[in-house]
């Protein structure tokens, strides 16, 4: 049975992340916001750091360690990864925790300390953490005390690929993912190579062939399809603020057509109010989901005979983090799936 309403903390609300969940939990019926924390700008007003919050009644800010968590229920955290376990595990069992960082995607502790550098110091949190792509692992979020929610990057892709592996219809032995991501998935932290004239009118791809999503999106696949599965990664950074686009280019399993892909993917997602399958013969395209929880999806036939090609948008900020985070609060807590996430997309 649903509470009727919670109290929430959002750790690192002073970031990209943090600052999104501040803006869907404002709308929310049923929860609110009764801590936030920015180390750095502990003691100020959220509305000093994002003036368009001046309306939105939220307490100050302060350091995550002076946080009172008497009669708070739930913490969305949108710390970086290696910093976000260290936080997590000072907070009280009574709290349930949905983590916007890598620190808890990754199921082996070896595999995370490959791919991000130190040994992860919270295992017996890692061990219990519940993998929070929305769609696929419902009933375990309901009843999950932490849960990691999927990088960006991995949610555009496993939306799009885990039905049409779970049913056999793509070659795992030959998947090209070709990701775009605009500038806020690098956060808000000063980057040389984020500053506006390194970005605009331009394109890059970065991480070549080592970018930390790839284990996570492998993991996942390797899962649905019943054995290991490597997959070929690439993203690259283009010149907007919001919004991800992946064109995945498979070999069809035989005698499997795009229209196939297709029907896979619609019955799959019948019921799923965020993923929708873009109308036949329209290519998606990230203006269709900007600030909204919406991922579109589409497949198409290749030219190359036994080839298809598949696309998935989203708004990184927001399906790819921070709705995906609110999405997995209503669920953890009973609420309707769509609360605080009913905003249509915004365009222009």
């Amino acid at each position: 049975m649903a509470v009727s309403q919670i109290n929430v903390a959002i750790i690192g609300a002073s970031g990209y992340t943090g600052a999104d969940a501040v803006r869907l939990l404002a709308a929310h019926p049923h929860a609110r916001i009764a801590a936030l924390t920015g180390n750095a700008h502990a003691g100020r007003a959220l509305a000093e750091i994002y003036p368009q919050f001046a309306d939105i009644d939220v307490p100050p800010l302060t350091r995550a360690e002076d946080v009172d968590w008497t009669g708070i229920d739930a913490a969305i955290c949108g710390l970086p990864h290696s910093t976000a376990q260290d936080v997590i595990a000072e907070i009280p069992e009574h709290v349930r925790i949905i983590d916007m960082s890598a620190d808890f995607r990754l199921r082996d502790a070896k595999v995370y300390n490959e791919w991000y550098g130190r040994t992860h110091d919270a295992p017996d949190l890692l061990a219990g953490a519940v993998y929070g792509l929305s769609e696929h692992y419902r009933a375990q979020i309901a009843a999950a005390r932490l849960v990691a929610c999927p990088g960006c990057y991995p949610t555009a892709a496993l939306t799009l690929l885990l039905p049409l592996v779970k049913a056999g219809l793509v070659d795992t032995s030959d998947l090209i993912i070709d990701a775009k991501s605009g500038v806020t998935g690098a956060g808000r932290s000063l980057k040389e190579q984020n500053l506006f004239s390194e970005v605009a009118e331009a394109m890059h791809a970065y991480s070549v062939g080592a970018h930390r999503h790839a284990p996570e999106i492998e993991q996942e696949v390797s899962r649905a399809a019943g054995h290991a599965v490597m997959v070929s990664f690439t993203p690259h950074l283009v010149p907007m603020n919001r919004g991800e686009y992946l064109s995945v280019y498979a070999k069809a399993a035989d005698g499997v057509s795009a229209q196939d892909m297709r029907g896979c993917l619609e019955a799959c997602y019948a019921d799923a109010p965020f993923v929708r399958l873009a109308r036949d013969g329209l290519v998606p395209a990230t203006r269709h989901v900007r600030g909204s929880n919406i991922c579109e999806l589409a497949a198409f036939e290749d030219r190359l005979p036994g080839r298809v090609i598949l696309f998935s948008a989203l708004d990184n900020l927001v399906k790819g983090s921070s709705g995906q985070a609110v999405q997995n609060l209503n669920i953890m807590f009973g609420f309707d799936e769509t609360e605080g996430l009913q905003q249509p997309p915004l365009y222009p």
